[in-house]
């Protein structure tokens, strides 16, 4: 256990920070799965729409640190060449 005030703050300060990019993380994981559920429906339309609503969302995790940026750009990639595949 933390020993020195400051330790003990940082202690507390990974906790919260740990909860946030979990949040994060399963959140952008939902979305990316609205996408996936939305192209096995053959649903264009939701599935572009859901498309436009992940982007974002991977780049800002990608920004923050919490998934790496070559994994955001990987996932953004392979999204929209799925999506792609509903002409």
């Amino acid at each position: 256990m933390a020993n020195h005030k400051s330790a003990i703050k940082r202690n507390k300060q990974s906790k919260i920070r740990n909860a946030r990019n979990v949040h994060a993380r399963s959140t952008m994981r939902t979305l990316v799965k609205k996408v996936r559920e939305a192209v096995a429906a053959r649903e264009k339309d939701q599935a572009v729409g859901a498309l436009s609503e992940v982007v974002p969302y991977i780049d800002k995790c990608a920004s923050k640190g919490i998934i790496h940026k070559a994994t955001a750009s990987r996932k953004i990639s392979r999204l929209s060449k799925l999506v792609n595949t509903l002409d």
